[in-house]
């Protein structure tokens, strides 16, 4: 297959794995025909290398070009030790330096005999030039976006379970989720031992609220790879969401047990511990989650509705003004801040945050909401009304802003009682 690729660079492919190319287990496959002339190829080329004029230039050709095929690739071919492929086109780079020298050799050789018109010769060297280069130009546009090169990929081996998986992850990216689920389905129908195409889908059917599903998919893919970290996490997340507390922390700790630092784990761990009324062991976890990923914003955010919610605000403060070095562009840090320096009454700081939050996000209808209550209650009326107004625009059926603002217009008498 590889002295195809070399030869006849038509079928190419990002991925050679997974069924790409079909297993040989029967004598009678014709693809065993190709090994005899393989070897009687090259058995012919060394002896005419090594015994047309030793030392000559047609000689050294033959021997380099012999030797930039087959020693570079040697590592390639499993033999001396498992580098887990055989067929792959990064390989071939060197090899095909030394076909390039054979085939020029070949053609000089035939130039200089009377039994091919030069003109034939030359036609079909031109011809042979243009026509790769032109293979090149669409491989190289291959090439441009993932979802260009999976698709090519798939063109040539439908049957490689990866380029399903991949073509997967990019529909996933692009927010495609139904094609992603049917081409994470058909990775698995090709390998039902997946456990990378299992965990995605699983995530998917996750958000999709099939929950049952995305369970059974995470115990296999855990099943199958012991120390498969994400997928204890996923695993941890979905049992949370069944009610299932005590097998998601054994989850969620068995994930932390094959990967140390993973905040992201830690985070939904804290979650679960919120959950089960634990708020210290929470707030503990979320604060480990901080200090290995400090650009963590939903745990820092988290630790700040905690703080507040349990009245203490001058811990929630200092964990604000921490969580803001590391994030100074976060928004719902700049919110939450200032709920929390508005409940102590000090307004000019909690509007400095709430108008930052504004401005960073400024579709967010409950920022412009708690911006008026800031304002209604340091009786700045008029910035009060504008701020109710600015965020029922942005979501008319927000309550809280339509409740507080008839208050406001009430007591300002714009509105009968």
């Amino acid at each position: 297959m590889n002295a195809l690729l070399l030869v006849l660079p038509i079928w190419l492919c990002f991925d050679w794995s997974m069924g790409c190319v079909p297993v040989i287990v029967s004598f009678s496959d014709p693809r065993l025909l190709t090994l005899p002339v393989l070897w009687v190829s090259f058995i012919m080329l060394l002896r005419r290398g090594m015994t047309q004029g030793k030392g000559s230039q047609t000689s050294r050709c033959v021997l380099m070009a012999l030797a930039m095929g087959i020693v570079p690739f040697l590592p390639a071919t499993n033999i001396f030790f498992r580098v887990g492929f055989v067929i792959a086109e990064r390989v071939l780079y060197l090899p095909a330096a030394g076909f390039c020298i054979l085939v020029v050799t070949g053609m000089r050789e035939l130039g200089a005999t009377n039994h091919v018109s030069k003109r034939v010769l030359q036609f079909g060297y031109v011809l042979l030039v243009v026509v790769f280069i032109l293979r090149c130009q669409q491989r190289s546009r291959d090439w441009l976006t993932e979802k260009q090169l999976f698709s090519s990929g798939l063109d040539v081996c439908p049957l490689n379970a990866k380029v399903h998986y991949n073509m997967g992850k990019v529909a996933a990216d692009t927010g495609d989720v139904v094609e992603a689920v049917r081409r994470y389905r058909e990775a698995l129908r090709l390998n039902p031992d997946y456990d990378q195409a299992m965990n995605n889908l699983a995530n998917i059917l996750k958000d999709q609220g099939h929950l049952d599903e995305a369970l059974h998919f995470l115990q296999q893919a855990t099943t199958l790879r012991p120390d498969f970290a994400a997928a204890w996490m996923n695993l941890g997340i979905v049992q949370a969401s069944l009610g299932d507390h005590a097998s998601a922390e054994n989850s969620y700790l068995t994930a932390l047990t094959h990967r140390s630092v993973y905040p992201d784990c830690l985070y939904n761990l804290g979650n679960l511990y919120l959950e089960k009324g634990d708020h210290t062991a929470a707030l503990a976890t979320w604060t480990n989650a901080t200090s290995l990923k400090p650009s963590l914003a939903v745990a820092w955010t988290n630790m700040l509705i905690l703080l507040d919610s349990q009245g203490l605000y001058q811990p929630a403060i200092e964990v604000a003004d921490k969580a803001l070095r590391h994030l100074p562009n976060e928004p719902a840090l700049h919110f939450n801040l200032a709920n929390t320096l508005g409940k102590l009454n000090r307004y000019e700081e909690s509007e400095s945050h709430f108008l930052q939050a504004t401005n960073l996000d400024p579709s967010n209808a409950n920022y412009w909401a708690n911006l008026g209550v800031l304002y209604h209650r340091w009786r700045k009326y008029e910035q009060a009304e504008k701020s109710y107004i600015h965020a029922l625009r942005l979501n008319p059926m927000l309550k809280s802003a339509q409740d507080n603002l008839s208050m406001l217009l009430k007591a300002t008498g714009k509105i009968s009682r």
